[in-house]
């Protein structure tokens, strides 16, 4: 997989850094074979990040003309409009099959080139309104952590392009893969796109010491069995509405979206890592039954477990 990251003067370290460090990860741990990223911008010279530090050896269009994937990290603060050679390389990009990808403000040249009118798109929350004024043509939503349409993803602000980037491996190469390059980058190896991008503290995980804490390592460890609203708020000690409220608080999410999320990650793993029968992984994820995993799965992924199985153990 051929990927092409934009620069540009003035950019951040940390934008910049995103797409090379997740995707180069995969090629650092043997993961695949032929992801290979590179750095380009219209004049193929070098830039000045805005830390102060010069990036060397970035490439020119020639770049974008063979890549699967075109990465836009970021874009200056003052939003200037995208000139027309790059508004054309986004266009042929995306014309040609290629995948386009726009993290934080990058969405601004991505919009710019027309190929998002009639659907969705996100960006940092506080850039979401000048995104929707500059392409009224666009939904733009102020609170998603990543929007993917399969042809072209968006993604908010800072931390969530690492999610976005994961999200891409995950979509690539399966969920196995996707955990090994979160557990090397010490970050959560899943964040659902849907989750709010602003919250009151940090979305909780399997380590997350407050009081939801021990609950959710609890329910990570009972995914087959009927994990109700009643039984957690029972083993939180907390009642109903409290748990909800302070679920959505620290989360963004509610319990049953966190959890449906939950279940659906432990199937990819199964799939990919095991031979269980789909009725097995159903029951070992907490599914009712086969026909409510599989409706379940396809509604998420677009793709039956079996044909997803096919795609990750071949």
């Amino acid at each position: 997989m051929r990927i092409a990251v934009h620069t540009f003067d003035g950019m951040t370290m940390f934008h910049l850094s995103v797409p090379l460090l997740v995707f180069g990860e995969v090629g650092r741990q043997g993961l695949a074979t032929g992801w290979e990223v590179a750095t380009w911008n219209p004049s193929g010279s070098s830039i000045r990040t805005a830390e102060g530090l010069t990036v060397d050896g970035v490439g020119g269009p020639e770049q974008v003309a063979q890549a699967d994937l075109l990465v836009f990290p970021s874009w200056p603060d003052d939003l200037p409009a995208t000139d027309g050679t790059l508004r054309t390389l986004v266009r042929d990009t995306h014309a040609r099959g290629g995948r386009v990808m726009a993290l934080c403000l990058g969405a601004f040249p991505v919009v710019d080139a027309g190929i998002l009118d009639g659907r969705s798109a996100v960006t940092h929350w506080g850039a979401a309104r000048d995104l929707a004024a500059r392409r009224p043509d666009v939904a733009v939503s102020p609170d998603e952590l990543y929007v993917d349409h399969g042809d072209v993803l968006t993604s908010a602000g800072t931390a969530s392009a690492i999610d976005a980037c994961l999200h891409v491996v995950r979509s690539e190469l399966g969920a196995a893969a996707a955990g090994a390059v979160a557990r090397q980058l010490v970050v959560a190896p899943h964040r659902d796109g849907g989750q709010a991008q602003y919250v009151a503290r940090p979305v909780p995980d399997s380590h997350d010491t407050g009081r939801l804490g021990p609950t959710l390592d609890w329910a990570l460890a009972h995914l087959d069995e009927d994990l109700s609203l009643d039984r957690l708020a029972a083993h939180a000690s907390m009642s109903r509405r409290n748990l909800t409220r302070r679920f959505l608080q620290a989360s963004g999410t509610t319990p049953s979206r966190w959890l449906l999320a939950r279940r659906l990650d432990e199937s990819r793993r199964l799939l990919e890592t095991t031979t269980l029968a789909i009725a097995q992984v159903a029951q070992a994820c907490g599914f009712g039954s086969a026909v409510t995993f599989r409706q379940n799965f396809v509604a998420a992924y677009g793709t039956t477990p079996t044909s997803y199985r096919r795609r990750f153990t071949g």
